[in-house]
């Protein structure tokens, strides 16, 4: 059985990878994870394939049990792993909540790392791993702080996996958008500790140049040109003077 595995994918670009691989190729079943089964059953409507919603809080690691569980009993062909559940705190470290704040990490980083883990002994040659990381990934961000340093990690850690999985033919794309159309600011916005940003999005955008990016073989996808100069800039200036310039831009 040929599947790919999508997490997040209630809403946001989970739910926007889910419709773009079913578009774009064959599989026998699409597994859909998140907390909302309402949502990850409306999904069917719009996909070919069949839809199996799993419903699992992946901040808590009973949940890794049920998803290995799962691919035991079932033992299907991951042809695509997508880690797309996530969410940030835009505010300033000392000023939020701990608790939420390493929820943050639990579910960017932690669970990315579970699902990986579980998912590659049932990856084949040519199999693929979207991981989404940020523009956060490739510098510090005060006062998106925590989750700028989750997002760093999954870039490190998308372009390590893959240099170890190349030889199975396995490949490892971190996805780093800049701001997009999603409900992500619902949860992020509590404030207006941040109240610059530059440009936006659609997250349909953002996975068609993924999946372009997937297949020339990339280890990180990055959309829009100013964006990648961006990209290319911090990683030659200053540190400091990025996080100033940074600051400067929000009235910090």
């Amino acid at each position: 059985m040929k599947i790919a595995v999508i997490t997040g994918a209630s809403s946001g670009m989970g739910r926007e990878f889910v419709y773009a691989l079913d578009r774009d190729e064959e599989f026998d079943e699409l597994w859909v994870i998140a907390r909302r089964e309402e949502r990850l059953l409306a999904l069917q409507e719009k996909c070919r394939a069949k839809v199996r919603p799993i419903v699992l809080d992946l901040q808590k690691r009973e949940s890794f049990a049920m998803y290995r569980a799962l691919l035991e009993q079932e033992k299907p062909e991951i042809a695509v792993l997508v880690n797309a559940a996530g969410f940030g705190l835009f505010g300033a470290f000392m000023d939020m909540d701990m608790d939420r704040q390493l929820d943050i990490i639990d579910l960017n980083s932690r669970s990315l790392t579970a699902m990986c883990y579980m998912s590659v002994p049932y990856m084949t040659s040519g199999s693929r791993i979207y991981n989404m990381g940020s523009m956060s990934s490739w510098q510090p961000v005060p006062y998106i702080n925590v989750y700028g340093a989750s997002k760093a990690y999954v870039l490190n850690f998308s372009r390590a996996l893959g240099v170890e999985l190349k030889d199975r033919g396995i490949r490892v794309m971190a996805v780093c958008p800049g701001w997009i159309t999603t409900e992500f600011f619902d949860h992020a916005v509590h404030d207006d500790t941040i109240s610059y940003f530059n440009r936006y999005y659609p997250p349909e955008q953002v996975i068609e140049k993924a999946l372009k990016d997937m297949k020339k073989g990339k280890n990180a996808s990055v959309l829009g040109f100013p964006e990648r100069m961006q990209v290319l800039l911090v990683k030659h200036l200053p540190v400091n003077f990025v996080m100033k310039t940074w600051c400067r831009q929000q009235g910090k």
